[in-house]
This record gives C-alpha cells, structure tokens and sequence, in this order.
C-alpha cells in the first residue's frame, strides 16, 4: 500500500510530522492541515482499532465511536492484512501507558 501513496509531497508530509515534539505542536499542525471533521475521523479510526484488539464487537465500537460497520471492518482488515501501522502505535502507545 506504501507504494500506492509514497511520493515526494507525502515523503515531505511525513518528515513534517515527525518534526512535532509534543500534542501542542500536534494540534497546532493538525488544525491548521485537516478539517476537524477529518481529525475527528482519524481519532475514531485508531479508537476503533484499539478496541478491535481488545475484542469488544462491531455493534459496541459503532456505539463507543460512531463509525460505521463499513467502516470499522475497513480497520479490522488493515489489523488483519495491512501494513500493521495501528498495531505498531497501538502497541508503543501501550509500552508508554505502562511507563507512567
């Protein structure tokens, strides 16, 4: 999939982010880059993934998050088959849970 969207505006979007030092920065960078609409999608979509994994059902997530059953089989198949992007977050999101 990496190959589909890799391009040097994206290699520069990327390298940007990684700039960030902190949710301040992230915020700051986030609003100004997305529609909140779009920010909100996106925080669904890892809440759902973080849910998926923690076996809670379709029918609950859909509740918790207010995606679509479309949408939250959308990422269980990229937990499933893709490029394990959510579980490698997921799972450092994790680890610095653990360390505070």
């Amino acid at each position: 999939m990496s190959e589909k969207i890799r391009d040097e505006n994206t290699d520069f979007l990327f390298r940007a982010i990684l700039t960030l030092e902190n949710i301040e920065e992230c915020y700051k960078f986030f609003e100004d880059l997305c529609t909140v609409s779009e920010i909100k999608e996106m925080s669904k979509r890892l809440k759902a993934a973080k849910m998926l994994r923690e076996n809670y059902i379709y029918t609950d997530i859909a509740q918790e998050t207010g995606l679509s059953t479309a949408t939250i089989s959308r990422v269980n198949r990229c937990l499933k088959y893709g490029s394990d992007g959510y579980i490698m977050v997921l799972e450092r999101l994790e680890r610095e849970r653990r360390r505070q």
